[in-house]
């Protein structure tokens, strides 16, 4: 898994503040900026999580790329509607010898991993087969048509690869890019990184926490998930390790000021 944060506002947390001072003071479009230097920008993003205004902080996008992770990533985090996603097509791209991720709990079992190693080099041969076998059919049928045959293969692939890649595994590697307004990033981490949420996307989640804690760490200082701010919201289904989670994003957040 690799992420990486692409791009956001090189003033993120003046902007957010600049939004408040909107909403709070008595300014005009010309002079909103004027006072907001580092400390006064800060005031007004605690400010406004104090009282839970979150409005102003969607003013603010970041942009991240994300990839070594499974199709099964995929399905999760295209639920965050509020979000833009760019994926790598498999209509389009042939996924010949396909990279895959396997799951930590198979990887540390001898006889599952042997199991998923075999399931994984089957789908990779029969993938491959069904693609050839209506390349091959295309093909004839393009070239019938008068169509010359460099051009026939070229256009016969991309047909067969839309259609064989329907027996490729959820375990099949992707990558993306995903981008979020800082409003949306809070429901995100608060969902994603639970301990309840799914190893490979809670993963996903941390890393880009951590990124956004580097550069705008005041907006981002109480995020995570729920019970960072208070009592656990998921009742009884709690993992039950509320003071071992809020030690590790407060470490988290703490690494990443002195890394500043």
């Amino acid at each position: 898994m690799k992420v990486k944060l692409l791009a956001y506002p090189q003033d993120v947390e003046k902007i957010v503040a600049a939004a408040a001072k909107l909403c709070y003071a008595q300014s005009d479009i010309d002079t909103l900026w004027d006072g907001l230097d580092e400390k006064k920008s800060a005031d007004f993003v605690q400010m406004l999580a104090s009282v839970g205004h979150e409005s102003p902080i969607e003013h603010v996008s970041f942009t991240f790329g994300i990839e070594g992770v499974s199709r099964a990533l995929l399905a999760q985090i295209t639920r965050h509607r509020i979000a833009s996603f760019s994926v790598q097509s498999q209509r389009y791209v042939k996924e010949k010898q396909f990279a895959f991720v396997m799951p930590p709990a198979i990887e540390a079992d001898e006889e599952a991993k042997r199991l998923f190693l075999e399931a994984m080099d089957y789908d990779i041969r029969i993938y491959n087969r069904i693609a050839d076998t209506l390349q091959e059919k295309y093909v004839a049928q393009y070239v019938a048509d008068g169509m010359d045959e460099k051009t026939a293969r070229q256009r016969a692939e991309k047909k067969a690869i839309e259609d064989a890649r329907f027996v490729l595994p959820n375990a099949c590697d992707t990558k993306m890019l995903v981008t979020m307004n800082a409003r949306s990033l809070l429901n995100f981490f608060r969902l994603r990184c639970c301990n309840r949420a799914q190893w490979e996307i809670k993963a996903v989640a941390d890393e880009m926490l951590r990124l956004c804690c580097e550069v705008a760490p005041t907006l981002f200082r109480n995020a995570g998930p729920g019970c960072v701010r208070g009592n656990c919201p998921e009742g009884k289904m709690s993992c039950g390790r509320q003071q071992e989670v809020q030690n590790f994003y407060r470490e988290l957040k703490e690494s990443c000021r002195a890394g500043q």
